[in-house]
């Protein structure tokens, strides 16, 4: 007897159908899977045989074939598990057929016939109701993740047996609940922009930087608060979007990143890799490619610390992100592509020691080391990073005073605001920020007043700018305009924008 069942599999962050096709033969007992199927499906038949032998099932003497069709596509993971013990019961008789032609099956077995938690259950039922799919059985624990896909019938399930007696009309499941809409008033940070004693210019950097999304480097001497500039972030930033919220939510699962009880993440990714990260970590990659460091930060922050102790060919592969706002791993079998548009921050110190420039402590490095030290950065990075801040000693006075600062919701209003001048503005463009405008966009929404294009003009000899950083000094000029609410670019804002242009040695 033949039977077919739906199921998916990961191709990226997206999903695939499977139909899994099970066939009982006469002969010697045997079981193959067929299909492009990678070893942790191959090794399905053992958990499979066990599962249904332990639910209190017969797992049929016959010669048992299960194709994992298309069979062009590579399958991977252990999301199949229970495609194909349901499959087996239903072409063995032990399970009715009827009805499970618009049923979705995922999940990982146990030997004892458990469903357990599977990785990236969200982006495998995302196209669930595209391929004509009503409901999904999924694990209890993937429960409340598969229900944040809106007009699909989502059913948890503990075990093999109680699945088999729902879908027999024996015992029914409970069908999962979605998520409560999301509440961003709920969101915690860790850091508080008002914990940052001094470090005024500083801190206006990062709003506008928040406001359009463009880049920042802080460089200063240790324990001046560069990192802890960098944590109050994502407490300034405006809370995602339910789509965006879903997008992260996505590349979560697939990492396995997503917290049981919140199914959707809610607070914007802060991720802070360690020099040490391989390629594979901060872009991503592997046999079946995974979003890296820099797609687990899509729509958040990217933090690099101690950013010149990370290798010259890995801060290159920032480049085309930083460009594009995704990564493309290429392989011999296809190329995939990860979103990762995130707010890049690094942190230095001006030089190996740390004490260069410094007015207390002496630097006791040679120059020739200080420029060496600081040529780490190429050119080509440092002139897509809009925002160079220099972050100095804190003098006594201000760590010791007792005035609060302003606190992180003050100026995520002013974020806000900001946004969405942008987002009124390119209402009908594929971007919402100033830091996205495209080179074709730049002269018409980055108009100069006339004393602006005189400035512009002498910095452009004086400050040897690239055709680039003369665009994104004009889109960093456009954000501080929007956060005076004015129609065109002033000298004062353009004057504001060249002065955070990159100070360090690269020549």
């Amino acid at each position: 007897m033949l039977a077919k069942i739906s199921a998916a599999t990961l191709v990226g962050l997206e999903s695939a159908q499977v139909e899994v096709e099970v066939d009982l033969a006469d002969g010697l007992p045997s079981f193959v899977i067929v299909g492009l199927p990678d070893t942790a499906v191959q090794e399905a038949r053992e958990r499979v045989r066990a599962a249904i032998r332990n639910a209190g099932f017969v797992f049929p003497q016959k010669r048992v074939t299960v194709n994992l069709a298309p069979a062009d596509v590579a399958k991977e993971g252990t999301g199949l598990d229970v495609a194909i013990a349901i499959g087996i019961l239903v072409a063995s008789g032990q399970l009715a057929a009827e009805g499970l032609e618009e049923s979705l099956f995922l999940g990982e077995l146990a030997l004892e016939g458990a469903l357990r938690h599977t990785n990236g259950m969200l982006p495998l039922v995302s196209n669930a109701l595209r391929w004509g799919i009503r409901a999904a059985f999924v694990p209890e624990t993937n429960g409340a993740e598969a229900a944040i896909i809106s007009g699909l019938a989502v059913y948890p399930a503990t075990h093999l047996r109680q699945l088999v007696l729902h879908l027999n009309g024996m015992e029914a499941l409970a069908r999962a609940q979605p998520p409560d809409a999301v509440d961003n008033d709920a969101v915690v940070y860790d850091v508080d922009l008002a914990d940052v004693k001094g470090q005024e210019h500083a801190k206006r950097a990062l709003e506008v930087a928040c406001s359009g999304g463009h880049n920042v480097l802080f460089s200063g001497p240790p324990g001046t608060g560069k990192s802890l500039l960098a944590q109050a972030v994502s407490s300034i930033l405006p809370p995602l979007s339910l789509e965006e919220a879903i997008e992260v939510s996505k590349i979560y699962s697939v990492c396995g990143l997503l917290q049981t009880d919140e199914p959707l993440v809610l607070k914007r990714p802060f991720r802070s890799p360690h020099h040490t990260v391989s390629h594979a970590g901060l872009v991503g990659g592997g046999r079946f490619p995974r979003p890296g460091e820099i797609s687990q930060a899509h729509r958040g922050v990217l933090f690099l610390d101690e950013i010149p102790e990370f290798p010259t060919n890995l801060l290159d592969m920032l480049r085309q992100p930083l460009e594009s706002g995704a990564v493309t791993i290429s392989r011999a079998s296809g190329s995939l592509t990860f979103p990762a548009q995130f707010l890049l921050i690094g942190a230095m110190n001006p030089c190996p020691c740390g004490w260069y420039g410094d007015p207390v402590r002496t630097c006791t490095c040679n120059p020739a080391v200080v420029t060496r030290y600081q040529r780490k950065l190429s050119g080509p990075l440092l002139d897509r990073i809009d925002i160079h801040v220099e972050v100095p000693r804190v003098e006594y006075d201000k760590l010791t005073e007792d005035r609060q600062g302003e606190p992180s919701a003050d100026v995520r209003k002013r974020v806000m605001r900001a946004r969405c001048v942008q987002q009124e503005r390119f209402v009908a463009l594929p971007f919402k920020t100033n830091a996205e405008i495209g080179p074709r966009h730049v002269r018409e929404y980055c108009t100069l007043q006339p004393e602006a294009q005189n400035l512009m003009r002498t910095a452009m000899d004086r400050m040897h700018l690239t055709a680039r950083s003369f665009h994104r000094v004009l889109k960093l000029a456009r954000t501080i305009a929007d956060m005076d609410d004015a129609d065109t670019i002033a000298v004062q804002h353009l004057a504001e924008a060249l002065q955070y242009r990159p100070k360090l040695n690269t020549n």
